[in-house]
């Protein structure tokens, strides 16, 4: 028997034509109003901006190369996985300071089995994974189930994985990886659909990603208007999308005439995409915000606070096998020392894009954000030559005013209530 569904009513149908109307009539033109409303997120958007600006002056242009942007892609892809695990764990009131040896630990099982056994390329890429999911599931026993804390779980993890990796390497380093498993990190998507001394493929896709921003942009805005939450004065949002539009797509013009489309960065594109929509869509994540904005009200509203607190870390497990993969095909063979420092750069991307110190406050795009804030730094850094010590230093300074301005936000929010 089959069943018609009935066609939107009248009313219904006048519901929804107001409310597009509404979302396009609706909102404040005041920019000071909109910047100081959302300052924690509006503030790193304008700190990249003016970043890029100044290190594009400083470097005569060179950082906005097109062979530059995408050695950035290449370079730092690694770092923005691990960013959005780290702040997917910052969210729920954790820390993971073991990321660096697992990507460590990862690429020497993968070396291992594909250099040294003569293995096929996709064995070692699944084998990491696997070490990753187990690390992750290690971590999580213990979190949640033994009730230690993860800067101690997580601490030990990061002596011991480190351990594990001089064992499987038997302390040497092994390379080359065959072409098929180099091509992870540094292979590209050219020429699929032509173009004349530029890839149009790589064009297109930008192209796809700007119609994207802004249809989730419009829906987003729709649903704030229909729950008369503030937004900001239609031509403003419109403005706002050409301004991400012409960003997007000069990204994309720049990538097309160097080598096209870094396969990396259709990874990253994927994950960012797939856990945008876990952390804001689902039931999970709305758990994860909910531990750690809230522990004690959490666990009396019956979410499982361990389940959570277990998948949380088996996640960026995961991620820091991806991560492993990524760093391992990038440099063409495994070392006992690589992933070193990893965690700093993967949590300070998750604090400088607006993640909270105690937790509950964060998302995937803003850690985004704060890692590309962390790779235009130093790479225009490097670009200018600056040594070592000193781009430690100004990386340190910057985290720090990062999490002091988190303080600044939470005391000026209490002492306004």
């Amino acid at each position: 028997m089959t069943t018609i569904k009935p066609s939107a009513t009248p009313q219904q149908r006048s519901s929804s034509e107001d409310g597009a109307t509404a979302a396009m009539h609706t909102g404040t033109s005041d920019p000071r109003t909109l910047i100081l409303g959302n300052l924690r997120q509006s503030g790193i958007y304008v700190a990249l901006v003016v970043i890029v600006a100044l290190f594009a002056v400083l470097t005569d242009g060179v950082s906005l190369s097109p062979g530059n942007i995408t050695n950035i892609v290449l370079q730092y892809s690694y770092i923005l996985v691990l960013a959005i695990g780290m702040v997917i764990v910052i969210i729920g009131g954790h820390i993971d300071l073991s990321v660096g040896s697992v990507v460590a630990l990862t690429g020497a099982v993968s070396a291992v089995l594909v250099i040294r056994q003569g293995q096929p390329w996709w064995i070692g890429v699944l084998a990491a994974l696997a070490v990753g999911i187990a690390v992750g599931a290690w971590h999580g026993f213990w979190v949640a189930y033994a009730g230690i804390p993860a800067f101690i779980v997580t601490l030990a993890g990061m002596l011991l994985f480190r351990g594990l990796t001089l064992r499987v390497l038997d302390n040497i380093s092994l390379s080359p990886f065959p072409a098929e498993y180099q091509r992870v990190a540094a292979g590209f998507l050219n020429g699929l659909i032509g173009g004349q001394g530029y890839d149009a493929f790589t064009l297109l896709i930008g192209a796809v990603a700007v119609a994207g921003y802004a249809v989730s942009g419009f829906r987003t805005r729709l649903a704030r208007v229909r729950y008369q939450q503030p937004v900001e004065s239609f031509p403003l949002f419109v403005a706002r999308v050409v301004l991400v539009g012409a960003v997007i797509m000069y990204f994309a013009w720049q990538l097309a005439h160097a080598r096209g489309l870094p396969i990396v960065l259709i990874i990253l594109a994927v994950l960012v995409l797939v856990y945008g929509l876990v952390t804001r869509r689902t039931v999970f994540g709305r758990r994860v915000y909910a531990i750690g904005g809230n522990l004690s009200a959490a666990t009396l509203s019956g979410v499982k606070v361990r389940t959570v607190n277990f998948w949380m870390f088996v996640n960026m497990g995961f991620l820091a096998a991806v991560a492993g993969v990524i760093y391992s095909s990038r440099s063409n063979g495994a070392q006992p020392a690589a992933g070193n420092m990893f965690e700093l750069d993967a949590i300070a991307a998750a604090f400088i894009g607006g993640a909270a110190v105690t937790g509950g406050v964060g998302t995937v795009v803003g850690a985004m954000v704060g890692g590309l804030i962390m790779a235009v730094m130093s790479n225009g850094m490097q670009l200018m030559g600056v040594d070592q010590s000193t781009q430690s230093v100004v990386k340190g300074l910057v985290l720090l005013v990062a999490v002091a301005f988190d303080v600044y936000n939470k005391r000026r929010a209490g002492s306004a209530r």
